[in-house]
This record gives C-alpha cells, sequence and structure tokens, in this order.
C-alpha cells in the first residue's frame, strides 16, 4: 500500500521567504543571505530574547569566532615532560621522572624507605601498579594497603616469590627491590613498560657493580668516603661530589652518565600522614 502524501503549504507572499525562492520574480530590494538576521530580529535582540512556543528562547545572533591563517601560529598548548613528579629543581620548576618507558629501565637508589615509598605512592598516581619484593613486608605494607584507594596497585611479595607482573603499555609496572645492601639477583629485569629500582640503604661490596649497571642513580646524602666512589662511577664533576655529604633528608641527585640534576623532594600532607617527614635513614 502506497504511503500517503501531503503538499506542504507555503506561503510565497513577499515576506513569507527569508531568501526569495530560485525562480520567483525580483522585486527590486537587495537580497539578504539567509544567515544574516532581519531587521525586525536585529531590533528582538537588542532588546533580549524572547520565548518562542515550544523552542524555548531564541539563540544569540552574533557572528563566529573566526581566526585567520596567519594567527594560527600564535596558538600555543603549553606541554611538559610526561612522567613522576619528583619534586622541584633548583629553579624551583617541577621535576619529572620518567620512570616507565617501552625500553627497559634500571634504576638504583642509595637512599632510605621513605624515599622508595614516595616513589612508588606517585608512581600508582600516574596510573602504573607497583610490585615490591622485599625482607620487610609489614613495613610496606601500611603503604600497599593505602595506595589506590582500596584497589589493588600495590602488592607485597617476599623475597625469591615475586612472580611476573605482565606489563603493558597500559599496565605498566615498576618493580621496587628492598633487601638492604647486598640483594639477591633480580628475578624480575627490566623490560619494556616494566622498571625495576632496587633501593640500597649505604654502599656495599657489590654496589659499584649495580652502579654501573643502572641506566639511572639517585643519590641521598652519603658519606665522603660513598661520596667519592659514586663520582668516579658516574663521572660527576669533583664540585658536585663534594655537595653530597650535604644534603638535606628531602634532598637528592638524579645522575646518569651524561647528566646530573639536584631535586628537592616535598611530600604532600597526604604523604606525610601515611610515612611520615623525609629521612635519610629508616
Amino acid at each position: 500500500m502506497a504511503s500517503p502524501t501531503y503538499q506542504p503549504r507555503v506561503n510565497n507572499s513577499g515576506t513569507g521567504w527569508r531568501n526569495p525562492p530560485i525562480g520567483a520574480p525580483d522585486t527590486g530590494q537587495e537580497r539578504r543571505p539567509s544567515h544574516q538576521p532581519r531587521p525586525d530580529e536585529q531590533r528582538s535582540a537588542q532588546s533580549g530574547p524572547t520565548p518562542q512556543p515550544g523552542f524555548g528562547l531564541r539563540g544569540p545572533r552574533r557572528s563566529p569566532h573566526v581566526l585567520t591563517a596567519d594567527s594560527l601560529a600564535s596558538l600555543t598548548l603549553p606541554v611538559g615532560d610526561d612522567g613522576v613528579i619528583i619534586g622541584i629543581d633548583p629553579q624551583n620548576q617541577p621535576a619529572v621522572l620518567s620512570l616507565l618507558r617501552p625500553a627497559p629501565l634500571e634504576i638504583a637508589l642509595v637512599g632510605s624507605m621513605w624515599m622508595a615509598q614516595v616513589l612508588a605512592l606517585r608512581t600508582v598516581a600516574t596510573g602504573a601498579r607497583v610490585a615490591v619484593e622485599t625482607a620487610r613486608p609489614p613495613a610496606w605494607g601500611q603503604m600497599a594497603q593505602a595506595a589506590g584507594g582500596g584497589q589493588q596497585c600495590v602488592s607485597v611479595h617476599e623475597v625469591r616469590q615475586i612472580a611476573p607482573q605482565g606489563p603493558s603499555v597500559s599496565s605498566p609496572v615498576l618493580v621496587v627491590r628492598d633487601m638492604g645492601a647486598r640483594p639477591p639477583r633480580n628475578q624480575l629485569a627490566p623490560s619494556p613498560w616494566q622498571s625495576v629500582l632496587t633501593v640500597l640503604p649505604f654502599l656495599g661490596p657489590r654496589s659499584p657493580q649495580m652502579l654501573s649497571r643502572a641506566d639511572l642513580v639517585g643519590l641521598q646524602r652519603l658519606s665522603p668516603e660513598e661520596a667519592e666512589v659514586v663520582t668516579r662511577i658516574m663521572r660527576l664533576p669533583e664540585q658536585v661530589g663534594a655537595v653530597l655529604p650535604t644534603l638535606s633528608d628531602n634532598a637528592m641527585l638524579w645522575c646518569t652518565r651524561d647528566s646530573h640534576q639536584f631535586v628537592m623532594t616535598q611530600p604532600t600532607e597526604a604523604e606525610t600522614n601515611l610515612l611520615g617527614g623525609p629521612r635519610r635513614m629508616d
């Protein structure tokens, strides 16, 4: 059955069209483009929008904001480094550390468990997972429960009891190894999207080998003898190595063999309530 057809009622009296229909006789008046308002609309726009039955308020009658091609170059979008904000640099600018990368990354931290836990909390805040292999699980348990707001973002494992974590671009993993100055061989090697952070409370007999193998080294306050060893291994300027024994509890030097950066870590109120104040030794 054919559907019925309806002939629309069209008002052809000159005022019924915003533009005369195609083929309509020319009245001698200048034609107005359809996107420009009629004079009566301009007057009503000046006195404010008027309600239309069934359609709400009349929309604004303003010209669109248009940029010229020459002005596009003046548009800027500030984009900084991505990663974990570990503190501020000497210029009082945020210091960002890219802990999770598509390439393997091995990190050595000569410092306190407090600093390692701050890094773990801030890594979780970026959406990553943290797996802790430690000889002191109770010391990490409270932090693991508080991180992630009840979600399993931080897992704590006994020494040599850590399982493969299955890292991926959508689920990167930071493996924290906290087993004293003589940690056993690592069971989870660095891999794409899985970085390994080894915490050393002080330099032990095997520490020089670990520092020379690490891609990134973080240093809290060291003894003068330790500072000499690190300065030689990491090829630091002598004036930089001389500062290491004088660092405050919340100051660190992050370095590679090509660059170095002093950073001041300022804990947030939540971090202080959970972990306490900054300290060099636990």
